[in-house]
């Protein structure tokens, strides 16, 4: 099963925040005052180290519920995604570690995006029902207090 490349970058980016996360940090670092300072002056700041990777905390710990919400009824997509995002033992290793074959956990990571992709389409489909209803409360609302 090929995979998601969107799916993929999220990914990527949530094994970097999770990373920082439990290195007992929060998530994705800012860059410190001297190299913004400097970044600004227009400097090469290659003293700087951190990345400067423009990604979003809240899109890391969508990822991550996401994620986590393989848990339940697809364990075996979420530990795969654990020993290759997490752990970054590659598709031989997991396959070692999980006594599968190679094609068997690129198949399961295609099967992970495809998850993946479903539950962020649900989770942004409730989210438009709450704020319809939301706006036709407020629409109500305005009508009765307007006397319609």
């Amino acid at each position: 099963m090929a995979r998601i490349e969107y799916i993929k970058r999220r990914l990527g980016n949530w094994a970097l925040w999770r990373e920082r996360s439990d290195n007992h940090g929060l998530g994705f670092p800012s860059r410190n005052m001297l190299a913004n300072w400097m970044a600004a002056a227009g400097e090469s700041g290659s003293k700087c180290r951190e990345s400067t990777m423009p990604i979003l905390n809240i899109e890391a710990e969508e990822t991550d519920q996401a994620v986590q919400a393989l848990k339940l009824g697809h364990g075996y997509l979420h530990e795969t995604l654990v020993l290759i995002y997490l752990r970054d033992k590659g598709v031989t290793e997991a396959a070692r570690i999980m006594r599968r074959s190679p094609s068997t956990i690129h198949a399961q990571l295609g099967q992970a995006d495809l998850c993946i992709a479903r539950w962020l389409e649900d989770k942004a489909r409730v989210r438009e029902e709450q704020q319809a209803r939301v706006k036709g409360r407020e629409w109500a609302a305005r009508r009765h207090l307007d006397g319609g």
